[in-house]
């Protein structure tokens, strides 16, 4: 059995009978988060599922420009936290549907409404960098997640990936080494010097 199938077969067995099993999966940019959580939904039952990312919740540019974080944008304040903790405490009240926003990085735009919780939807897999921040009001989350994972990479092949993200969204080299070292690498640093001991760290090494 691969360590993603174990890992699905863990998080099934966790959820037992309950009707809704809220899991976080936390970790820095460029760690694999979000290609982690698609090989769990896939793993899953299907149409038991649904990947609720944390991204969906960026601030817009224009705001972000007023506020003056543009050059920041992917730090913990540079996200609406009070519209996230309100659609995970609506997920963990079992709604029967709630629509979740989720963020088109081709675009830099988050689209409203583009995916659903259903009342049959058993496993949340939500995914993001400060799941499990040490620090207000991100503290605040910790009660509403029944298992947390914290996806670990090193530090070198973070930076790899990430310099390969920004070359796929048409950054030069020299713009994308930019905003790695004054954007990127604080955001990581941070997630790994301030966050909480998860359930289970997922190595991916490099």
């Amino acid at each position: 059995m691969s360590e993603i199938a174990h890992l699905a077969a863990t998080i099934f067995k966790r959820a037992g009978k309950a009707n809704r099993f809220i899991v976080a999966i936390a970790g820095p940019p460029g760690a694999g988060k979000s290609t982690l959580s698609a090989s769990l939904h896939d793993l899953l039952p299907e149409g038991a599922v649904e990947v609720v990312p944390m991204d969906g919740f960026h601030y817009d540019d224009i705001v972000l420009e007023r506020r003056g974080l543009r050059a920041r944008k992917g730090a913990p304040d540079t996200f609406d936290f009070g519209g996230f903790e309100t659609l995970l405490k609506r997920i963990r009240a079992g709604e029967a549907e709630i629509a979740i926003p989720v963020f088109d990085r081709g675009m830099e735009l988050s689209r409203a409404a583009a995916a659903i919780v259903g009342a049959e939807t058993k496993f949340i897999l939500v995914e993001g960098n400060y799941l499990l921040l040490d620090e207000e009001p991100w503290l605040r989350l910790a009660p509403l997640f029944d298992f947390s994972i914290f996806v670990d990479v090193p530090r070198n092949e973070l930076e790899r990936r990430l310099m390969e993200r920004w070359h796929e969204h048409g950054r030069s080299e020299a713009d994308a080494r930019a905003w790695i070292a004054s954007n990127d690498m604080p955001n990581i640093e941070r997630v790994l010097a301030r966050r909480r001991a998860a359930d289970l760290v997922f190595g991916q090494p490099g």
